[in-house]
């Protein structure tokens, strides 16, 4: 396949993984990016105190998200843009870990979607003396955007990524995750849920 994915980055508003409180997509196709979407997520009840530090990161208060829809009502709207695509974020685990402690806390299941981190395909693209996103990006050519910004983010992520596909000579994700040494892993559930409540999964 050509090099098509949907890069994501989410804002949280406190160490809770279910805490999303924005989100950055940025859709990519043949390398280039086609289709872009952002907005605001209300947290879920026990999941909605904005922490100091989080505010300091992002600049995102309680104020701003009251008027947004909540997880469960914008899940469907999330997963209709990125379809079946490899979703491509830098420290995938953090934005895999929001996907999935958002939905176990609204009970839904996750998407069962593939996805690469961009952190460690630029730790083995580049060398560099950070491989934080800002610092990665420009070794990519992507310089001077709003960091924390999840659209702007999103769209860092995406240059990253089709950067090193280049650099690497692959025309896939496969074959560069292949070319890099990393796995495209799949989003599994943080829980099942059963009629009598949520089950730990084992």
């Amino acid at each position: 396949m050509p090099i098509d994915f949907t890069a994501i980055d989410f804002e949280t508003a406190n160490r809770s993984s279910a805490s999303a409180c924005s989100v950055g997509l940025v859709k990519v196709r043949d390398g280039v990016v086609v289709d872009r979407a952002s907005w605001l997520i209300r947290p879920p009840a026990g999941h909605d105190e904005f922490s100091f530090w989080n505010t300091k990161v992002h600049g995102l208060v309680a104020d701003d998200v009251v008027g947004a829809d909540g997880w469960a009502e914008q899940f469907e709207r999330m997963c209709a843009f990125t379809g079946d695509d490899v979703l491509v974020a830098h420290n995938a685990r953090f934005d895999v870990g929001v996907i999935t402690g958002a939905c176990a806390a609204t009970r839904l299941a996750p998407p069962a979607s593939r996805y690469l981190c961009s952190l460690q395909v630029a730790r083995r693209t580049y060398v560099l003396d950070s491989y934080r996103l800002p610092v990665a990006a420009a070794a990519a050519g992507f310089r001077d955007f709003a960091h924390h910004d999840a659209l702007a983010d999103a769209e860092a992520c995406a240059a990253v990524v089709v950067h090193a596909a280049a650099h690497h000579g692959v025309d896939d994700l496969d074959a560069l995750a292949a070319a890099v040494g990393v796995g495209i892993a799949t989003i599994r559930p943080a829980v099942s849920f059963v009629d009598e409540g949520p089950a730990v999964l084992r």
